[in-house]
């Protein structure tokens, strides 16, 4: 057995709207306790001045996304991939993200030798490539170019009801956590306009009941309120992105119960450096066109009682702004909803109560950050040099030691 003790700072449980204080006890890789007397332990951490909070989560964190060019990932070795993504899942666990899901990507090779320990990396959800129909969002092909689009790095173009139910029960056959789908054309593809729905209701209902019957779920690709609309209502259970939503389809998400995935980050970083990265005109124009429109996405969906959950889906080396996507959402939402959102609501995305709370009996993944974050939330996104991690009990970045 082995224990671990934070004493002497404030905690952030993952819900609740006041920290409380601690101390935090650890046994096994599980919180003990939260409060009462100071316990024994192998190992303390002096939390004075800081504020102990559940390990962040990223729900929408492409780690084969390793360029902003789609065909350049789809043709590069997938043993090149995996090794690129290996440091970006390190450099996301050392600014606190615990746990990512990965909505595009990632394989049971990956996700064993993290398993195994090889690496360091937060817990590592992932889906495979997402489902895509031909000339769909994640289609690598040019509207000239005469190749076959069968490369399946992070996408896979599955076209027709049996094809796709065999492509679904294949994901959860290498162990997926869960099953990506592209509902509407998005901003890195050549020849998806934005806003047109994609797959025929029979496709995304073949994936939703194939899902659901293994006990999982499907998260879509949506920025329409079209699109939104014709994959909630077949069966979707997260919609990732969603900047177009208006007030109605909100309505519509709430009454199914579906979770909202923002992803505020990527459409900013790309704003800013996506010329000088040599993105494609046409992916800068369209996503000109979802910018600031995520923003009133946030907002509706809350007027509308949707979960709101919380990602990034930063690609290549945009990656350095994951912290920046809390910046972004905390303009919108403030620290506490933001706070919520990318710890327990992205727990109950997951579907793993055990993450994302400082609970008695919960994962003890936690992040220690300087000051109070409710008063402060520029702490969330300061330095990572400055926070420590702890991961199923044990610091993994940085430390604050009694």
């Amino acid at each position: 057995m082995t224990t671990l003790s934070i004493i002497n700072g404030l905690v952030f449980d993952g819900i609740s709207d006041e920290l409380v204080d601690g101390p935090v006890h650890i046994v096994d890789g599980q919180i003990g306790s939260v409060g009462g007397t100071p316990q024994p332990a192998d190992r303390t951490i002096d939390a004075r001045g800081r504020t102990v909070l559940p390990g962040l989560i990223d729900a929408h964190c492409h780690a084969y996304g390793i360029d902003l060019d789609l065909f350049a990932i789809e043709t590069r070795p997938l043993s090149y991939i995996a090794l690129v993504a290996a440091r970006r899942l390190a450099a996301a666990l050392s600014r606190g993200f615990t746990t990512v899901r990965d909505p595009s990507g990632g394989d049971a090779g990956l996700a064993r030798a993290i398993g195994e320990g090889l690496l360091p990396a937060p817990r590592y959800l992932w889906t495979g490539p997402a489902l895509s129909q031909t000339g769909g969002h994640g289609d690598i092909r040019g509207a000239d170019w005469e190749i076959c689009g069968c490369s399946a790095h992070t996408v896979e173009v599955v076209d027709g009801v049996d094809p796709l139910r065999r492509a679904v029960r294949d994901r959860f056959r290498r162990g997926a956590h869960a099953i990506k789908i592209m509902t509407s054309g998005g901003v890195v593809s050549l020849t998806d306009p934005i806003r047109i729905p994609q797959y025929s209701a029979e496709e995304i209902r073949a994936v939703t009941e194939e899902a659901l019957r293994r006990g999982s779920y499907v998260a879509s690709h949506a920025y329409s309120p079209e699109a939104i609309r014709h994959a909630v209502d077949n069966g979707v259970r997260t919609v990732e992105h969603g900047n177009l939503l208006d007030a109605e389809t909100a309505d519509v998400m709430a009454g199914a119960g579906a979770f909202l995935v923002p992803t505020l980050a990527t459409y900013d970083a790309m704003e800013r450096r996506g010329a000088e990265l040599g993105m494609a005109a046409v992916s800068r124009q369209k996503n000109s066109e979802v910018l600031d429109a995520g923003r009133k996405a946030v907002q509706l969906a809350r007027a509308a009682g949707v979960s709101v959950g919380f990602g990034t889906d930063l690609m290549g080396v945009l990656e350095d702004e994951q912290l920046h996507g809390l910046r972004l959402q905390v303009e919108v939402d403030g620290p506490l909803l933001t706070l919520q959102s990318a710890t327990s609501v992205n727990a109950d995305v997951l579907g793993r109560p055990d993450l994302g709370r400082v609970q008695p009996g919960c994962a003890a993944d936690l992040l220690i950050v300087e000051g109070n974050p409710l008063d402060q939330p520029a702490v969330l996104w300061g330095d990572p040099s400055r926070r420590t991690v702890v991961q199923a009990g044990v610091v993994v970045h940085g430390e604050v030691a009694a």
